[in-house]
């Protein structure tokens, strides 16, 4: 991947950021702690995507541009703390562990399709290791991590009050 689809897919992530933002009514804390958890992601992550090239698991072809791909990174999963923020927010724990066990199931599969359409971008090591190492990576630091990270900033989700609507 050349630098300038990683730049426009990251514009069209922080584009669904400031959607999600108005649609889940999210506070100016809030976002932060949704930002600031993208960037504790996002560094975790990349340090994760070197360990696993390291190991042999995969090779990442945009390590070449880490701060680009830390960009990108922060910035694609910001939203889901807006979302999971919302979740704790009406399900408590049990809807922040269906919502993890979900994006673990989903979260490798979809970057194994999104390998397998663009070999230049990633390539998965065959065996069962890369597998398990990337939905890992999906439940327990994407969202757990991420979301902790946003809670620390943001405060516990049942005492946010949420944003006025305008031109309600």
């Amino acid at each position: 991947m050349t630098t300038l689809p990683l730049i426009l897919i990251t514009a069209g992530y922080a584009l669904v950021f400031v959607v999600v933002a108005y649609l889940t009514r999210a506070t100016s804390r809030r976002v932060a702690g949704a930002v600031a958890g993208g960037a504790a992601v996002g560094l975790v992550c990349l340090g994760l995507l070197v360990l696993g090239e390291a190991l042999g698991w995969w090779r990442i072809a945009l390590l070449s541009t880490p701060f680009l791909l830390f960009l990108g990174l922060a910035i694609s999963v910001s939203p889901i703390y807006l979302v999971t923020w919302r979740i704790v927010r009406r399900f408590g724990w049990r809807g922040l562990t269906l919502f993890t066990a979900v994006v673990t199931i989903i979260g490798a599969p979809r970057d194994y399709f999104i390998a397998s359409k663009f070999p230049q971008w990633m390539v998965f090591s065959p065996g069962i290791v890369p597998i398990i190492a990337d939905a890992v990576t999906y439940g327990a630091v994407i969202v757990l991590l991420g979301h902790a990270v946003m809670r620390l900033i943001s405060g516990p989700a049942r005492e946010d009050r949420l944003a006025e609507q305008r031109g309600v």
